[in-house]
């Protein structure tokens, strides 16, 4: 079980939209970190159970959750856009650590926001792998980043430029404010005239 404190959905609305993942058919568990979840105060085998594949998946929502696409700003392109956001990621809420650190639990690739713009919002299982490997790795060098806690196969497929498996990331960070968040409120503010 997840006990969950949502500061970021206590921000004003234009931060974030309130989007709950898409369940996926036939969700199967490919990876835990049981590590990580300790470090969480995360019950590893709670996560490995039926409980914790159907929040892995987005099939269903513990108790708490606030699940929210964020807006942001970028560039991208060659261009600057103010308002960008999580194509394909919903943060289901906060938690905080044993230690007392507070943590983002995001799912990416668990379906269509509003930011989608017309894409699926889904990822496929070899990106999906790639991040759990490539952040885990930079984890353990030392170098500040996203952490993976959970991979499962979807049960579906994705289309590319070919048919793909799908798959779900379950990424831990203590924060997914970016740049483009400041940015992303900059330009609110200027637009509502409180410019800073």
């Amino acid at each position: 079980m997840i006990r969950f404190d949502n500061s970021y959905a206590r921000l004003p609305s234009g931060f974030f939209t309130r989007t709950a993942p898409t369940p996926v058919r036939d969700p199967s568990l490919i990876a835990v970190n049981e590590e990580l979840a300790a470090d969480l105060g995360i019950d590893a085998g709670w996560l490995s159970g039926p409980e914790g594949l159907a929040m892995l998946s987005g099939n269903a929502l513990p108790d708490g959750a606030t699940p929210i696409a964020q807006a942001y700003a970028g560039h991208q392109f060659g261009g600057f856009v103010p308002q960008l956001g999580d194509g394909r990621a919903v943060l289901l809420g906060e938690i905080v650590s044993p230690a007392g650190q507070r943590f983002d639990i995001q799912l990416k690739g668990a379906g269509p926001t509003p930011f989608s713009r017309r894409g699926d919002g889904r990822a496929w299982l070899g990106p999906v792998l790639r991040e759990y490997l490539v952040s885990e790795f930079m984890a353990a060098m030392g170098v500040p980043t996203t952490r993976a806690l959970a991979a499962v196969s979807t049960g579906e497929i994705v289309i590319r430029e070919m048919a793909y498996p799908g798959a779900i990331l379950t990424r831990v960070a203590s924060s997914h404010i970016r740049v483009g968040t400041f940015e992303f409120s900059r330009r609110a503010a200027i637009r509502s005239g409180c410019g800073f």
